[in-house]
């Protein structure tokens, strides 16, 4: 009873009218909860889950999975991993039944398309990086000759310059390397070469390839250059005898020059010791700032930044037929050749900032 005097206390209502509207909303989210539900949950009495409920779970549950109708995720994870095992499972069975085509010189298209080429393209598109320009100036068809420029202690640039032809070129040709007699020496490295479409380096074999209408790649510098000094990094050496351009002359192909730009940084090469490539049988034994010094690490290539250019290529149909054999015809050619790689070097280098970002 209240106090005379004393105020008195006003008396909020514990159940108001927001308290009601928490209620309702609560009861919307339980009926909007029941329609996500699977129609096998609508358990309550009496309860039947309507058409649009059951679609509306239903595509839910497809969306989850990763299917759906409209197409695209279709055609996503589950199918292209199908699509590699499938492929995976192809290789195996054309190599067991020997449902696949060697030509004389031993090449294996099959295997080089499914193993040696994706493993080079590791190299190409994510270590080196490699940008390609001039791919128009090789042939669609028939036979070119492709003449570049040679360095890096290993011969990386010749690998690059293939898969350069493969994945560039209008038609994805092939192309054929002209290797040293060491290559094809060496226990496993030298079948594994033929069969990637690599042969030696001599007339007879250049001279087949192009009669043949291959697009074949020679590197006239040869051990000279690969094992020169990083202080001589591009500058062309010696290009031998133009024993290329005499097998160009005779079977009438044009001569692409080709200038590489970064392979000379992979390998910085500051020493050559003499007396242990003479004991170990090898043209050079290089001293790089890594290697020997940081054992198997120092046969990493560094991550230079390269560039691969095919120039225009040189016309040999107006040469007769005695041109092949005069020495002063070969001479010209193989010099202008050469003048055109030196030329298309220091052009790049130009336009480059840094050897390794480019």
């Amino acid at each position: 009873m209240p106090v005379a005097g004393e105020p008195r206390a006003n008396v909020i209502p514990l159940h108001s009218n927001s308290g009601r509207g928490a209620a309702a909303r609560r009861a919307t989210a339980q009926r909007a909860d029941r329609s996500r539900r699977h129609p096998s949950l609508l358990t309550e009495p009496g309860s039947q889950a309507s058409a649009e409920q059951i679609a509306s779970v239903v595509r839910e549950i497809d969306q989850h999975r990763g299917f759906t109708t409209e197409g695209p995720a279709r055609d996503g994870v589950p199918n292209e991993l199908a699509k590699r095992i499938a492929a995976v499972a192809e290789f195996v069975r054309k190599r067991m039944m020997g449902d696949y085509d060697v030509d004389e010189f031993g090449f294996d298209p099959h295997l080089n398309d499914a193993v040696f080429l994706p493993l080079l393209r590791v190299l190409f598109n994510s270590w080196f990086r490699v940008e390609v320009s001039g791919v128009e100036n090789l042939p669609e068809s028939g036979a070119a000759l492709v003449v570049a420029n040679h360095a890096g202690v290993l011969p990386f640039d010749g690998l690059m310059t293939s898969v350069a032809v493969r994945d560039h070129h209008p038609t994805h040709r092939d192309l054929r390397l002209l290797a040293a007699d060491m290559v094809f020496d060496m226990p496993m490295v030298g079948q594994a070469a033929r069969k990637a479409g690599h042969t030696m380096a001599c007339t007879d074999d250049a001279h087949r390839l192009l009669a043949a209408g291959e697009l074949t790649a020679v590197f006239p510098e040869g051990y000279k250059g690969l094992g020169k000094h990083f202080k001589d990094r591009y500058k062309l050496q010696r290009f031998g005898r133009g024993g290329f351009v005499s097998a160009a002359l005779r079977t009438k192909a044009p001569i692409v020059p080709c200038s590489i730009v970064g392979s000379e940084e992979i390998y910085p090469m500051v020493a050559d010791v003499k007396l242990l490539a003479r004991i170990l049988g090898v043209p050079y034994f290089p001293i790089t700032p890594l290697f020997p010094l940081a054992g198997p690490l120092g046969v990493i290539p560094l991550p230079s930044k390269w560039y691969i250019q095919f120039g225009e290529p040189i016309d040999t149909a107006d040469y007769d037929e005695s041109a092949a054999d005069d020495p002063m015809i070969t001479f010209e050619l193989t010099d202008q050749v050469r003048e055109t790689i030196q030329q298309t070097l220091y052009q790049l280098l130009a336009n480059r900032r840094n050897m390794f970002l480019g």
